[in-house]
């Protein structure tokens, strides 16, 4: 087998990769006839066929598990193998969201501790495990922000400020909760230009988005500054926390005076 070669270039009738164990729920039935799909000419390999021919593909990308990535933003975080064990354990993979709320108290539990543990790290007052992905927290904490002046009566703040170097979902999410998107110019250092952000912060924004360390991997030295520029016109600081592994024990976002955010678990 090349390693260019594709699974049904290396397929023959009868290979098998699997075996699959006795069936131990009531079998259903199959669809009328006429709605069945004929010859899918699924590859029919053997399990060592297929164990390489992954294992060549993993070879073609560059990862966390063969080097070092400097950015560290988002999905790009070393995970240990045995957190993929933690998952399949009986009281996670077997517990059904429907399932009656005294029978999954061990779960439960475990999310609100979460919950305590990551709003003692963050610095916030409360968190949530229920948004289901770095995005959707945004979107809740957005909606959070958009929910706050509103019952202030301060509807006139209907725009999120971001950096140039902001990550895609940043402006996304700020569109989809109806917010119109002002770009803050960075400096030289990749740092927020304070001269831009002076300039945009004005009596129609809602909140300014930043990401601590930036997608580019800094530090921006004048948070403290940013931070009271925002909040003295009116304004909420929303951090992005997709890198909050490089500042775990060392700060807290709140102290840093962001007043909501999100944390990729990941």
């Amino acid at each position: 087998m090349s390693k260019h070669d594709l699974l049904p270039d290396i397929s023959k009738p009868g290979k098998i990769g699997c075996t699959l164990p006795e069936l131990d729920v009531p079998p259903s039935e199959l669809p009328p006839e006429d709605l069945l799909r004929k010859g899918l000419e699924l590859p029919e390999v053997s399990e060592c066929e297929l164990v390489r021919y992954f294992t060549a593909l993993s070879k073609m990308n560059y990862g966390v598990d063969t080097g070092f990535y400097p950015l560290g933003s988002c999905t790009m975080k070393y995970n240990p193998k045995w957190h993929e064990d933690i998952p399949r354990l009986p009281g996670f993979a077997l517990t059904h969201p429907l399932q009656p709320e005294e029978t999954a108290q061990g779960a439960l539990q475990l999310m609100f501790e979460l919950q305590e543990y990551l709003a003692e790290i963050t610095g916030m007052d409360a968190a949530t495990v229920l948004p289901m992905a770095g995005a959707h927290g945004e979107l809740a904490s957005q909606l959070m922000i958009k929910t706050y002046h509103h019952e202030r009566g301060d509807t006139d703040r209907r725009k999120i400020l971001l950096t140039d170097s902001s990550h895609g979902t940043n402006p996304a999410t700020s569109s989809m909760c109806g917010f119109e998107i002002g770009v803050v110019s960075t400096d030289r250092e990749g740092n927020v230009d304070m001269k831009s952000l002076n300039t945009l912060m004005n009596h129609e924004v809602a909140a300014l988005t930043l990401t601590l360390p930036t997608t580019l991997g800094l530090f921006d030295p004048h948070i403290a500054e940013i931070s009271e520029l925002v909040h003295e016109r009116g304004g909420l600081l929303w951090g992005d926390g997709a890198n909050l592994n490089s500042l775990v024990g060392y700060i807290k976002f709140g102290d840093l005076g962001f007043d909501c955010m999100m944390v990729n678990l990941h």
